[in-house]
C-alpha cells in the first residue's frame, strides 16, 4: 500500500540519506515479537510492558514492513527521522545500528526505541530502582514524542499509561494495571484529553465545540479561502493522534488539516479554522474542509466504533453549518480527489455505515448513551453481522 506522502521539500534532506543497501524488511511473528521486547527491556533497563505501550500507542505494533510515516517515522516505535524530531538517528548513534536496519528490522527498531527512552531517562536522572517503576518513566515518554508543544507531549505519554492502565491485547499482551505516573513538570500542563481520568482542559474550539483548540503553525495553512466551501474530506493520518499533532505544529511540515480525530474515544483536536485553507488536499484546498483519523491505511484496527462516531458528529455538524449535502458527492475520501496519488481512508474504511451515521442521527452532536442510534435519548439494540456485507441492524428503543 502507498504511505501518504508529505511535500517532496519538507523531507528532501530526511529522506536523502536512505541507505542503498538497505536490509529486507523483517515482520516479527508474535513470538519474535514478544523476544524483542524482553531483549531490549534487559539491555536498557526499561519496563517491557511500559515499552510495548510506547509502541502501541504509536502503530498497533506493526512495523509497516519499514515504510515511512506521514512525518517520516519508522517501524513498531515509529524512530522519527525530521527537522523536529531526530530519534533515528539518536538511536543509530546508540545502538551502532544503521539506519537501514532500524528502519526495516523489527528487533533492531525496538532495540533503538528502548535505546532513545534509556537516554531520556538518564537525563531526567532516573536511577536503578527508579527505572524498575513504570511510572517514575513519565517525563520520559513525553520526551520520546518529540513534540515541541508540552500540551501535546502529555497527551502523548497520558496515553502510553491509560494504556498500560487498559491493558493490551495485540501479538504481545500487556496486563492491566493501576498507575500513578510522576509527571514531574507535566503536572502543571494542562491536558488536551481526558486520558487517565483528568477532566478536560485546556482551549476549545470556537468552530466545533467539542473540539480542542491547538493551531498548525503558520507555514502549514493560509489564511482564508478563494473559493466556498463545498466538500469535506476523510484522511487518515499514517501516525498516532499525538505524534500528528505536533507534525502540524511543526513548520517544515507544509501538510495540515482542520480536524484530528483519535482512534481509541474519538477525542477531536482542531487545528485550523473553518474559515482557513489547511494543506491537505492540493488543488482542492480551498474549498475543502480536511478531517484527519488517527491510524494507518493498510490496518483496520484503529477504525473503531467510537472513531467513526465522532467523524460522523463533527462530519454532519460541519455539513449543516456550511450548506454541504451531507452526500458522497460532497463527503469523500483523499483518494477520491483529483491530482492526488493518495489511498486514504483506504479499503478497510465503512463508507457504508459512516454516512449512515451522518445522515441517520446516530452521530449526532448532541444524544445521550453512545448506543442512542436515532438521538431520541433511548438507548437501540444493535446487530453488527459478518461478511462482506458488514449489515447493522438497529432495533430502537
Amino acid at each position: 500500500m502507498q504511505w501518504k506522502h508529505v511535500r517532496k521539500a519538507a523531507l528532501c534532506a530526511a529522506v536523502g540519506g536512505l541507505l542503498l543497501t538497505a536490509r529486507p524488511a523483517v515482520a516479527a511473528q508474535p513470538d519474535g515479537l514478544d523476544k524483542a521486547f524482553a531483549d531490549a527491556t534487559a539491555e536498557y533497563q526499561v519496563p517491557k510492558d511500559l515499552l510495548v505501550a510506547v509502541g502501541y500507542g504509536e502503530t498497533h505494533l506493526d512495523g509497516h514492513d519499514g515504510a515511512p510515516s506521514s512525518d517520516n517515522g519508522y517501524g513498531v516505535m515509529h524512530l522519527a527521522s525530521n527537522p523536529q524530531n531526530k530519534t533515528l538517528e539518536q538511536a543509530a548513534e546508540l545502538t551502532g545500528e544503521p539506519e537501514a536496519a532500524l528502519k526495516s528490522d523489527t528487533a533492531a527498531n525496538i532495540r533503538g526505541g528502548a535505546a532513545v527512552l534509556r537516554a531520556l531517562a538518564d537525563r531526567a536522572g532516573l536511577d536503578a530502582s527508579e527505572r524498575k517503576d513504570v511510572n517514575a518513566w513519565y517525563p520520559a515518554v513525553a520526551r520520546y514524542s518529540g513534540a515541541a508543544d508540552d500540551r501535546v507531549a502529555r497527551l502523548y505519554a497520558d496515553t502510553v499509561y491509560g494504556l498500560l492502565s487498559q491493558g493490551i491485547k495485540a501479538e504481545v499482551v500487556v496486563p492491566p494495571r493501576k498507575v500513578r505516573p510522576e509527571r514531574g513538570t507535566y503536572e502543571k500542563v494542562k491536558p488536551l484529553a481526558a486520558t487517565t481520568g483528568e477532566p478536560q482542559a485546556g482551549i476549545l474550539s470556537t468552530d466545533y465545540p467539542p473540539a480542542h483548540w491547538v493551531p498548525a503553525n503558520g507555514n502549514n495553512y493560509s489564511p482564508g479561502r478563494s473559493s466556498a466551501i463545498r466538500k469535506i474530506v476523510i484522511h487518515v493520518t499514517q501516525g498516532s493522534y499525538a505524534g500528528t499533532i505536533s507534525w502540524f505544529q511543526n513548520p517544515s511540515a507544509q501538510v495540515s488539516a482542520h480536524y484530528v480525530i483519535r482512534s481509541s474515544d474519538g477525542d477531536v483536536t482542531q487545528m485550523v479554522r473553518d474559515a482557513d485553507t489547511a494543506y491537505h488536499a492540493r488543488s482542492s484546498n480551498a474549498e475543502a474542509l480536511g478531517i484527519e483519523h488517527e491510524g494507518f491505511v493498510d490496518n483496520p484496527s484503529w477504525f473503531t466504533d467510537a472513531m467513526y462516531r465522532s467523524s460522523a458528529a463533527l462530519t454532519r455538524y460541519l455539513a449543516d453549518k456550511w450548506g454541504i449535502p451531507r452526500t458522497r458527492a460532497n463527503i469523500v475520501g483523499h483518494n477520491e480527489l483529483p491530482g492526488n496519488d493518495h489511498t486514504d481512508p483506504g479499503p478497510h474504511w465503512n463508507w457504508d455505515y459512516y454516512m449512515s451515521l451522518v445522515n441517520g442521527g446516530g452521530g449526532s452532536l448532541v444524544g445521550g448513551s453512545p448506543a442512542d442510534f436515532d438521538g431520541d435519548g433511548k438507548d437501540d439494540i444493535v446487530t453488527f453481522t459478518h461478511g462482506a456485507n458488514a449489515d447493522v441492524y438497529v432495533a430502537k428503543s
